[in-house]
């Protein structure tokens, strides 16, 4: 299998504002103040104390990170991440979508910047020092969001080497991409398998709460897992179809309210993941 005819590289970069900043003069005094240790802790004050604006935008970048890493696998480079072909377009759709949704509130909170600023010297009383915020002008500049979209390296040396040296390369190379598919592919196994493991886990407790979210995040993952197979590998998309046609097809208010139906899941669960421990015994 060639990587570079399945796949893209893709790396996301977000840069923010944290609006929080290491407070020397308070950190003495609180430590003094303990009779402790200059080395004992550390005051890091919000420099916008009770703010929203900023607060939605962490939010959403925490959610986009989270997005990036569920619709990708690993490729094991300075947070570079292989993007299955069959995967990009519903992907880079949704990224454009929420880093729009993401500019947009970091525009909020630049133009609110100014008041929340004010407002920080209320909240902030004696701990407030002009000299901890940047300049109205130049605060937009600590946001930006970027998704960097490369091909996957192929074996095509266009240098001058000899050819006993170049078929060394490629065989090196292509040794190196079958290890990075084995890795991605034993990624999305765990991925299936740990969704499996919670249902079991939970359905074998009769004390344990069943929420949405159990079969909801499973559901999900079957969804989602045709294209991140990689390497197409019928055994996975079986496995898939299990889970999908035995597992997440179980209503979760049946699970609640009906204990051999909560005995049943948990079984075929544990079956389920029998299956697919013999499958992936050699991946790691």
């Amino acid at each position: 299998m060639q990587l570079s005819d399945r796949a893209l590289l893709v790396s996301l970069r977000i840069s923010q504002w944290t609006a929080r900043k290491l407070d020397r003069t308070a950190t003495k005094q609180v430590n003094q103040l303990n009779y402790a240790s200059d080395t004992a802790g550390r005051y890091n004050k919000s420099l916008l104390p009770a703010n929203d604006l900023l607060d939605h935008v962490h939010k959403k970048t925490n959610f986009i990170r989270a997005e990036f890493l569920t619709n990708t696998l690993p490729w094991g480079i300075d947070g570079t991440r292989i993007l299955p072909s069959a995967n990009y377009l519903g992907f880079m759709a949704e990224f454009r979508k929420h880093g729009a949704d993401w500019e947009l509130l970091v525009g909020q909170f630049v133009q609110g910047y100014p008041d929340l600023q004010r407002e920080a010297q209320h909240f902030l009383g004696k701990l407030y020092n002009p000299a901890d915020y940047p300049d109205p002008n130049a605060v937009a500049g600590k946001f930006e969001i970027d998704m960097m979209v490369l091909p996957v390296p192929s074996d095509d040396f266009r240098v001058t080497l000899g050819d006993a040296e170049v078929s060394r390369l490629q065989a090196e190379m292509q040794q190196r991409y079958d290890s990075i598919a084995k890795s991605a592919m034993a990624d999305v196994w765990n991925r299936l398998y740990e969704r499996v493991k919670l249902i079991a886990e939970r359905c074998s407790d009769p004390k344990s709460r069943i929420y949405d979210s159990l079969l909801d995040s499973a559901r999900e993952l079957c969804d989602l897992l045709p294209r991140l197979n990689l390497t197409d590998d019928p055994n996975l998309e079986a496995m898939r179809q299990a889970v999908e046609a035995q597992l997440v097809s179980v209503p979760t208010d049946a699970i609640r309210v009906d204990l051999a139906v909560r005995k049943s899941t948990a079984a075929t669960a544990e079956d389920i993941m029998a299956k697919m421990g013999a499958f992936m015994g050699g991946m790691n």
